[in-house]
């Protein structure tokens, strides 16, 4: 309402505005007095560390992560009063796409069962990446623990070979720092590529246990769906388009290893 007297006053003064508004005019003289309460403070001191974690983060994140990586830095803020402050200054968070289905069940022989049951404790989708040159696939293998992607791998064709190799590199990551993998549950979908002989022989070498979602249900890999989500979300579209699948590696290698997908709804 200030505001708005201020806008005018010029034209038909206090007064004549507050008697036509029904606004007492003392109420305004008084708002333009007192000093600035301890929340708008607090606000002028938040909006530039909010603006620097934005910009610092390919201008995608929400008031989650700014709130998140806020804390990490020793400055504390309510998840609100992120989400208030980025509305007021005008910067949203990225919205997520349309998804395409890429995962081809495998139909015939045994399948290992879900061991899992939303419990997650590893997870490996594959999912697609437009570029210049054709689509090119990304196969992640997720510490659920640790919230880190252990194991990652680019190509531009979905063969078991791009899975093994995120495995290899998650397999050599994990045994460095836990001297073994006996006992490791390690959850997919029912994609050809995880439950191909190679595949999971490569598992059974490494003492882990292969698990699979049941068919159809999207909940049983949701931590997989959000990440690569996520992924595609915070790197893929706004920085693209992407050239080839170099220039993608490039780009995936500099966002780090770190995730932290929010919470499946179960």
């Amino acid at each position: 309402m200030t505001a708005f007297i201020d806008s005018h006053t010029d034209r038909f003064g206090v007064e004549p505005i507050c008697r036509q508004l029904q606004f007492v005019p003392s109420t305004d003289y008084a708002a333009r007095s007192r000093p600035p309460s301890s929340r708008a403070l607090r606000d002028e001191k938040l909006e530039p560390e909010i603006r620097r974690v934005y910009g610092a983060n390919y201008r995608v994140y929400g008031a989650d992560k700014v709130r998140t990586q806020l804390r990490r830095e020793g400055i504390p803020v309510a998840r609100c009063t992120a989400g208030r402050l980025m509305r007021e200054i005008g910067i949203p968070g990225a919205v997520r796409g349309k998804p395409r289905r890429t995962t081809t069940p495998a139909e015939t022989g045994p399948k290992p069962a879900d061991l899992v049951e939303r419990r997650f404790r590893a997870e490996a989708p594959n999912r697609y990446v437009r570029t210049f040159s054709g689509f090119c696939y990304a196969a992640f293998v997720i510490d659920c623990f640790a919230r880190m992607i252990v194991g990652w791998q680019l190509a531009t064709h979905l063969r078991t070979d791009r899975a093994l190799d995120a495995l290899e590199t998650a397999v050599w990551m994990r045994r460095g720092k836990l001297g073994g993998l006996d006992g490791l549950v390690h959850h997919t979908d029912r994609g050809v590529q995880y439950l191909s002989v190679r595949y999971t022989e490569r598992l059974a070498q490494a003492g882990a246990v292969a698990s699979v979602g049941s068919r159809g249900d999207s909940y049983d890999n949701a931590l997989a769906e959000s990440t690569i989500g996520l992924y595609k979300t915070e790197l893929v579209r706004p920085r693209g388009p992407w050239r080839g699948i170099g220039e993608l590696e490039i780009a995936t290698l500099k966002v780090g290893r770190s995730v932290e997908p929010p919470a499946p709804a179960l």
